[in-house]
């Protein structure tokens, strides 16, 4: 288990509750919208907006946080994540926001204390990239966006 040490920004609420994992096979800890000073935010269609939580994160080395959409608010409300996976890297130590974008056609409210995005710990694995003149031959090649089907 990896430990993530969490203080909350100055103007936060303290009694919105800190990421969690709703389920034991829980991959993402839920987390929450802390709008203590607006109550709420509306996303009108195509709209997106800057989603504070209230939280700044210590990660260690070696490992990063993923920060994906909710299956549930996209599946019924449109809400997604323009650049899911986000990442948190372990050096970042400023404040957490969630980018939530309206893809549904409705206007769709955020209420403070709501989940909007679960937190995914990852092991980050660094390569070195090195320049060559030719790469290994493969069976699949240069075949890119849809070459290996639909099925």
């Amino acid at each position: 288990m990896v430990s993530i040490r969490v203080i909350r920004d100055e103007d936060a609420d303290t009694d919105v509750q800190l990421p969690s994992y709703e389920t034991q096979g829980s991959a993402g800890a839920d987390v929450r919208a802390n709008l203590a000073d607006r109550g709420s935010v509306v996303l009108a269609p195509g709209a997106r907006a800057l989603i504070p939580t209230g939280l700044r994160v210590e990660i260690p080395a070696g490992y990063e946080i993923q920060v994906r959409p909710r299956s549930g608010l996209a599946l019924k409300h449109g809400i997604t994540l323009p650049n899911a996976p986000g990442t948190i890297d372990s050096d970042y130590r400023g404040p957490l926001g969630v980018i939530l974008l309206n893809a549904g056609t409705e206007p769709f409210t955020v209420h403070h204390g709501e989940r909007i995005a679960q937190l995914v710990v990852a092991p980050v694995i660094r390569a070195v990239f090195e320049l060559t003149e030719t790469l290994e031959e493969t069976a699949r090649g240069a075949g890119g966006f849809g070459s290996t089907g639909r099925s």
